[in-house]
């Protein structure tokens, strides 16, 4: 399915930086507010609904035979004009 990016930012940070953003965002979903993206010129707005689907994904990336990047991504996702009913694949956890 094509995608539209409307924000991207990459750079290097600290952990503690990291917690920090990922605070923010959840303080946000806690507070039923709107994510607010930003930097340099970019920005975007975002009002996730009340249960948008959570995705949670660990990869390991790379050339064959050289795969010796990891990541892990955490992905709000959903439909514009649904009514934020989502599915699921089971309880997950975090540790």
């Amino acid at each position: 399915m094509p995608e539209e990016v409307l924000f991207k930012s990459e750079s290097d940070q600290s952990r503690e930086e990291i917690a920090s953003y990922l605070r923010k965002v959840a303080d946000n979903l806690d507070n039923g507010n709107a994510i607010s993206l930003k930097a340099g010129s970019e920005s975007v707005t975002l009002n996730p609904p009340a249960r948008p689907t959570f995705e949670v994904k660990a990869e390991r990336e790379g050339p064959a035979g050289n795969m010796t990047e990891l990541s892990v991504e955490f992905e709000l996702e959903w439909d514009e004009n649904a009514n934020g009913k989502g599915s699921g694949s089971g309880q997950l956890e975090i540790e």
